[in-house]
C-alpha cells in the first residue's frame, strides 16, 4: 500500500487512543451499501481488504484507516430531460404554468424514482494516523476528499482537533527563489516539471512538462513577476512528488531503494504484503515530514 497522494494535517492535540479503542468508535460507522433511494453512504471499511474485517491496521504505532464511500449515479442530463417531459405534459394537461415549487417538487420526485435503478460506483480514500510525529496524512489531491474523510472521523471520535500545516516561509516565494537563483538545499533535486502564474487576479499560467527548469526561457517569465505554484521534487533520491503552493503533495512515488526495500521482504499472503509496504511507507515519510517543514522555514505556530 503506497500513498500517491498526501494531504497533510498535523494533530493539535495528542492521540492518545489504542488501535482498539479507534477500532471500536470506527465501527459505529462501517461502511454498508447505499439504500435504494440514499444517494450516497460513506463508512469505514478494512484497509486491507476482503480478507479481514478489521478497521483500523496497526503497524509500529502507525494507523491505517479506509474510508468508502459509494455513490448512485444519475446523469443530470437525463434527469433535466424526464423533469421537463413531466413539467411540459402537467402544464399541457392543466393548461398553465407550474410554479418553481411545482417544478422543484417535480424533480425531487423523478429522482426519488430514478434511485433505486441507478447504478452505483464506489471509490476509498486512505489515511494513516501517527501519533508519535503528530501526523494525519490523507491519500488524496482532493481538499474535499480530506475534509470529507475528517469529517467522518470526527463523527466517530467526537472531536479530532487538526490544522493543515504551515510554514514560516510562504512556499511559493521559497520555490521561486530555488528557480531564480537555481540554487536548492543538499538533499533536494529540481526534477522537469513547474506551474508559474503572474501573482495579479487572474494572473497567467505556464505550465512546463519534460522541461529543464534552468532554460533562461523559465528565468525570463520569473523575471517578468510570475510565481512558482507547483514543483517537481526529487528528496534524497528516495521519494519524487509535485509540491504546490499549500503544501499538498500529488504523484508521489518512493523510489528505488524503498522499492528494493519492500522487494527484499518475504510475505505470504496479502496482509503481509500489505504490512511490509506500510511499515516502509510510514516509517520513511516519518522521517521526511519534519524535513518538509524544514525547508520552508520551519512549522508556524497556530
Amino acid at each position: 500500500m503506497w500513498f500517491k497522494n498526501l494531504s497533510i494535517f498535523r494533530l493539535t492535540d495528542a492521540f492518545t487512543l489504542t488501535s482498539e479503542e479507534l477500532e471500536q468508535k470506527l465501527e459505529a460507522m462501517s461502511f454498508r451499501p447505499c439504500g435504494s433511494h440514499e444517494e450516497f453512504c460513506f463508512g469505514w471499511t478494512s484497509p486491507i481488504g476482503k480478507s479481514t474485517q478489521q478497521l483500523v491496521h496497526n503497524c509500529n504505532g502507525f494507523m491505517m484507516l479506509c474510508g468508502k464511500k459509494e455513490e448512485r449515479v444519475l446523469p443530470a442530463s437525463v434527469v433535466n430531460e424526464i423533469v421537463q417531459e413531466k413539467i411540459f405534459e402537467t402544464e399541457e394537461k392543466q393548461g398553465r404554468k407550474l410554479s418553481k415549487k411545482e417544478r422543484t417538487a417535480i424533480k425531487d420526485e423523478t429522482i426519488f424514482d430514478l434511485l433505486p435503478k441507478a447504478f452505483t460506483f464506489s471509490r476509498k480514500i486512505y489515511a494513516y494516523i501517527d501519533p508519535k510525529g503528530g501526523w494525519l496524512i490523507v491519500d488524496t489531491a482532493s481538499a474535499k476528499n480530506a475534509e470529507d474523510l475528517l469529517s467522518l472521523l470526527r463523527k466517530c471520535l467526537g472531536s479530532l482537533p487538526t490544522v493543515p500545516i504551515n510554514t514560516v516561509e510562504k512556499p511559493v516565494s521559497t520555490m521561486t527563489q530555488w528557480l531564480v537563483n537555481n540554487q536548492v538545499p543538499d538533499d533536494v533535486t529540481i526534477e522537469d516539471e513547474c506551474e508559474l502564474r503572474s501573482p495579479e487576479e487572474a494572473g497567467g499560467i505556464v505550465r512546463c512538462k519534460r522541461h529543464d527548469l534552468t532554460l533562461p526561457e523559465i528565468k525570463n517569465h520569473l523575471d517578468s513577476g510570475k510565481q512558482v505554484i507547483k514543483l517537481a521534487i526529487n528528496w534524497t533520491n528516495r521519494i519524487s512528488f509535485i509540491i504546490d503552493e499549500h503544501l499538498a503533495i500529488k504523484r508521489l512515488r518512493f523510489l528505488e531503494f524503498c522499492q528494493d526495500q519492500a522487494a527484499d521482504i518475504e510475505a505470504d499472503n496479502e496482509s503481509e504484503k500489505f504490512d511490509a509496504d506500510f511499515s516502509i511507507m510510514s516509517a520513511e515519510l516519518a522521517n521526511f515530514l519534519p524535513r518538509l517543514l524544514e525547508l520552508f522555514g520551519g512549522e508556524l505556530e497556530a
